[in-house]
C-alpha cells in the first residue's frame, strides 16, 4: 500500500574536512607508503567529494582538520582505536544528529511532535541500547507509547527498508510515522594500505536524516507507490561490512561498478513493468552514490541523460557517501525542485543487494522538504 511522505530534513557535523586535509590525515593512518602522498591526495580529488562532516572534527575547515579520536599509526602493526572506544564515541554523537533531523522534520510537516504513533530508526554504524531512538523520543517530544522498530547493519541501501517498514506501519491511516537515518561512517575509518580501506576512508562522512510519513487519503506530498528488493548474481563477496576488534570494516570489491553497469538495467525495467511503466516513463532519479563510478555505472547502463543525476552527483560532493542516510538527502533536494511526477530512487548495499523505490507526486504537491537544520 503506498504512503506519502509528508517532510523530509537532514542534519550534518558541526564541522567538515576538505578531501586535502582528508588526504593528509588518512597519510598518519599510514593509508600510504612513504612518498606516495601525492598518489593519494590525487586518489581522493577522483572520489569527486569536496567535503564531507565528522563528529570527530574540533575546528571549522577553514582551520584546517583538527581531531585527537585517531592518532597516528605508531607502527605497521596499529589499528587504530579499538570497536569499544568507537562504539563509546557513536553513543555520544549519533543522537544529536537524530535528534535535529526528526526536529526539523516534523517542523516542515506542520505534525505535532504528540500525534507520532511510529518510530523507525536505521544505522549501520553503531550499536548502542538504550539509544538513539529512546533519545529522540526524549529530546523531541514524542509520545511515551510511541512505537519504535529499530533496521540495523543493512548498510548504505538501509533506508529503503526502513520505508518498507513505514508503509506497513501507515496502512492504518492513523498511523504518523518518524524514518530517522543516521550514520556516523567517520568512527570507523582503518589503518593500513588495504585497498578497500583506503577508499572507504576517502568517500565515507557523518550525517543524519528523517522524514514523516502518512497514510489515508493523500492531500499533496510525494507518494511512495512501490518497493522493490533484488539480489544481484555472484556479487555476495564483493561488498561487505564485519564487525572487527578496531572498527567495522568495510570490503569493497573493484567489480561493483562492472556489475552494476551489466545487471542494473534489467532490474529496473522489470521493477517498472509490473506498474506498466519503463525508464522513459521516469522524470527523476535518485541514486546513491557509493562512489562516482557508482553514478557514472548507473547512467550508462539506464542510458540516463547528462543531468539526471545532478541531485545525486551534488550529495557526493557537498557531504560525502554518508551510508544509510545518503539517499534522503538526495530526495529531499530533488523532490523540492523536480517538475517531474514520478521519481525513481535506488540504493546498493552487502550481498550485492539493489533496492529501489518508485514515488509519484500526489496532486496538488505542496510538500515541505527542508536544508540542514
Amino acid at each position: 500500500m503506498s504512503f506519502t511522505i509528508r517532510a523530509i530534513a537532514s542534519a550534518t557535523p558541526p564541522h567538515r574536512i576538505t578531501q586535502g586535509d582528508a588526504a593528509s590525515l588518512a597519510v598518519s593512518f599510514g593509508n600510504v607508503p612513504p612518498g606516495r602522498q601525492r598518489s593519494l591526495e590525487a586518489m581522493y580529488q577522483q572520489t569527486r567529494i569536496r567535503t564531507r562532516g565528522s563528529v570527530l572534527l574540533e575546528t571549522p575547515d577553514a582551520a584546517g582538520a583538527v581531531q585527537h579520536f585517531f592518532p597516528a599509526a605508531n607502527g605497521s602493526d596499529d589499528a587504530g582505536p579499538t570497536t569499544a572506544a568507537r562504539m563509546e564515541r557513536y553513543a555520544k554523537e549519533a543522537g544529536g544528529l537524530a535528534v535535529a533531523a526528526a526536529r526539523g522534520a516534523l517542523a516542515l510537516s506542520g505534525i505535532d511532535a504528540g500525534r507520532v504513533t511510529h518510530l523507525v530508526t536505521c544505522s549501520c554504524t553503531g550499536f548502542a541500547n538504550p539509544g538513539v531512538d529512546l533519545q529522540i523520543v526524549a529530546d523531541v517530544g514524542l509520545p511515551a507509547t510511541v512505537a519504535r522498530t529499530h533496521i540495523g547493519f543493512m548498510g548504505c541501501h538501509g533506508a529503503f527498508n526502513s520505508l518498507r517498514v513505514a508503509g506497513a506501519f501507515a496502512a492504518d491511516p492513523r498511523s504518523v510515522v518518524v524514518v530517522v537515518a543516521v550514520e556516523l561512517c567517520s568512527l570507523h575509518f582503518q589503518y593500513g594500505q588495504r585497498g578497500d580501506f583506503v577508499v572507504a576512508n576517502a568517500i565515507f562522512a557523518d550525517g543524519a536524516a528523517a522524514l514523516v510519513a502518512t497514510g489515508g487519503e493523500v492531500h499533496s506530498g510525494w507518494q511512495v507507490r512501490r518497493q522493490w528488493s533484488s539480489i544481484l548474481p555472484d556479487s555476495r563477496d564483493d561488498m561487505g561490512w564485519a564487525i572487527g576488534d578496531h572498527g567495522f570494516r568495510m570490503t569493497l570489491s573493484p567489480r561493483v561498478a562492472g556489475v552494476l553497469e551489466r545487471g542494473i538495467r534489467a532490474l529496473v525495467e522489470g521493477a517498472l513493468a509490473t506498474e506498466g511503466l519503463g525508464i522513459a516513463d521516469v522524470g527523476a532519479w535518485a541514486v546513491h552514490p557509493g562512489g562516482p563510478r557508482i553514478l557514472d555505472a548507473i547512467g550508462v547502463a539506464l542510458d540516463l541523460p547528462p543531468d539526471a543525476l545532478l541531485a545525486s552527483q551534488a550529495v557526493l560532493a557537498d557531504h560525502g557517501n554518508m551510508s544509510s542516510a545518503t539517499i534522503l538527502f538526495i530526495l529531499r533536494d530533488l523532490l523540492a525542485h523536480t517538475t517531474a511526477t514520478r521519481c525513481f530512487a535506488m540504493a546498493f548495499g552487502p550481498g550485492l543487494t539493489a533496492e529501489f523505490a518508485l514515488l509519484e507526486r500526489a496532486p496538488p504537491a505542496a510538500i515541505s522538504l527542508g536544508n540542514d537544520p
